[in-house]
C-alpha cells in the first residue's frame, strides 16, 4: 500500500572483525544506508521520512512494495528476512547502518537480537521482549504483576473452562487469540453464544493455528480507543504524538476486525493529563517490568488505549509502528527540525535520552483500500487503477 501524504500527505557465522567494521558503517563517514524491514503501507511512510534525511546515502526496503520504489534514493531488494544469516550478509555487502524492521512476525523470530549479534545497529526488540506483542497472555500477566491498568482476564486452553468464566462475567466480554493472528485475533463478541462460538473457533477448530492454542478472555471496555507510541530504550522514553486507527472492516465500526481501515492524529480523545498517566502509569511500567524480568525493551512500543471518564486502560502492546497509524506520524513528523534518520541511530547507540522529535502542527488522516472481501477470503492480484492521477 502506497502511504498517503497527509495532510499535505543468524547473526552466526560473522567474525569479530565483520561485526567491527558494520558498526564503523554506522558512524564513520557521517551517512549510513538504511534496511526498512517490511512490505506495507508503514514502511513505505517509514522510508519516505528516513529518506529526507541528509544522513541517510540509501535506503533498502525489503522486500518493500511498488510504492517504496518511487521514493528518492529508495531500492526495493528481495531479501527472505527469515534468513537471519542472509540479512546480515545483504547488511555486510551493503555496508548498512542501520536497520528498522517494521513487523512484529520478524521481531517475534529474533531477527534484532541475530543483527545486533552482528553488529548492526537495528531499531526493534529481540524476541524475549518481542513476547508483549507475541504472547497475549505473557502482555496480561505483566500487567497484573506491575500493576499497570488493564481490563480484568483470565486466560484459558480448555475451552469448558472458558466458557465457564464467559457465564461468570456475562457480554459484552472479549476473546482473544494469545499468540499473533495478524491483527485479526480479537472478538468482541455481543452476547455469551458469540464469545462461546469464538472460545471453539480458536481452541477447538484453530482458525487460527498454534496463535489460538491459548486465549484471553477479558473483560468488556468501552470508550474512546487511542493508540499511543513511543521510544523505548531500557527505561528511558521519548513519547510520540497519539493517533487513533479504526479497525472494523464496515462504515460505522461494524463487522470484523481487521488490522486497521484507516487512522488519523492527533487522537481528539487525548489531553496532557491523560498523556501523563499513559507514560507514568503504562510506558514507563512496561519498560521496568520488561527491564526485571530480564528483558529489557528497546524499539518502537505501542499501547492500544481505552479511554473514558480522563482515564486510560492498556487493551494491548504491539512493538513496533502501528499500521495504518504509522502513516499519518510520519506526515507529522517535521524533518525540517529533526532527522529520523539520525534520531533511531542515536536510539540505537544507548543515546535516546539526546533524542528530541518534532511535529507539525496540521493533523493527518491515512485510508486503508482493501480488495473486495477482506478480512475474510479474497482475492489477490487486482491491479490497482488511476494512481496517475493521485497528486502530493
Amino acid at each position: 500500500m502506497q502511504s498517503l501524504r497527509a495532510p499535505c500527505a543468524g547473526g552466526r557465522g560473522v567474525s569479530r572483525q565483520s561485526r567491527r567494521s558494520l558498526r564503523v558503517s554506522a558512524s564513520a563517514a557521517g551517512k549510513v544506508n538504511v534496511l526498512v524491514v517490511g512490505s506495507g503501507g508503514r514502511e513505505h511512510s517509514l522510508a519516505w521520512k528516513l529518506s529526507q534525511s541528509p544522513m541517510c546515502e540509501h535506503l533498502y526496503c525489503a522486500p518493500g512494495n511498488p510504492g517504496t520504489e518511487t521514493e528518492p534514493k529508495v531500492t526495493n531488494v528481495g531479501l527472505n528476512v527469515t534468513k537471519h544469516a542472509d540479512v546480515v550478509q545483504f547488511c555486510r555487502e551493503k555496508r548498512v547502518g542501520l536497520v528498522l524492521v517494521g513487523p512484529e512476525v520478524p521481531l517475534v523470530a529474533g531477527l534484532a537480537d541475530d543483527l545486533g549479534a552482528a553488529g548492526v545497529p537495528t531499531w526493534g526488540p529481540g524476541a524475549k521482549a518481542a513476547q508483549l506483542e507475541g504472547s497475549k497472555a505473557f502482555m496480561k500477566d505483566l500487567c497484573r504483576k506491575y500493576d499497570i491498568p488493564t481490563a480484568a482476564y483470565e486466560k484459558f486452553t480448555d475451552p469448558r473452562a472458558a466458557k465457564s468464566f464467559i457465564r461468570s462475567l456475562g457480554a459484552p466480554i472479549v476473546v482473544k487469540a494469545s499468540g499473533l493472528a495478524a491483527g485479526k485475533g480479537v472478538v468482541v463478541a455481543r452476547s455469551e453464544e458469540e464469545a462461546f462460538q469464538a472460545v471453539d473457533d480458536m481452541l477447538v477448530h484453530r482458525v487460527f493455528g498454534g496463535a489460538g492454542d491459548e486465549v484471553v478472555v477479558e473483560e468488556f471496555l468501552d470508550g474512546e480507543e487511542v493508540s499511543f507510541f513511543a521510544l523505548v530504550d531500557g527505561e528511558e522514553a521519548v513519547p510520540l504524538v497519539s493517533a487513533q486507527d479504526h479497525k472494523a472492516v464496515g462504515d460505522g465500526d461494524t463487522g470484523p476486525n481487521t488490522g486497521g481501515m484507516g487512522a488519523y492524529s492527533p487522537a481528539p480523545a487525548m489531553n496532557d493529563t491523560i498523556h501523563k498517566q499513559v507514560m507514568d502509569e503504562i510506558i514507563y511500567r512496561t519498560a521496568r517490568g520488561m527491564a526485571a524480568e530480564g528483558a529489557p525493551f528497546r524499539g518502537t512500543l505501542f499501547a492500544g488505549l481505552m479511554i473514558k471518564d480522563g482515564k486510560a486502560k492498556l487493551l494491548e502492546h504491539n512493538v513496533r509502528f502501528g499500521d495504518p497509524e504509522c502513516q499519518g506520524l510520519m506526515a507529522r513528523l517535521d524533518e525540517g527540525a529533526c532527522d529520523l534518520t539520525e534520531s533511531l541511530l542515536r536510539a540505537t547507540q544507548g543515546q535516546l535520552g539526546s533524542v528530541q522529535l518534532a511535529w507539525r502542527p496540521e493533523a493527518a488522516l491515512t485510508v486503508v483500500m482493501a480488495a473486495r472481501g477482506y478480512p475474510g477470503a479474497y482475492g489477490k492480484g487486482t491491479p490497482i487503477r488511476g494512481l496517475e492521477r493521485v497528486t502530493g
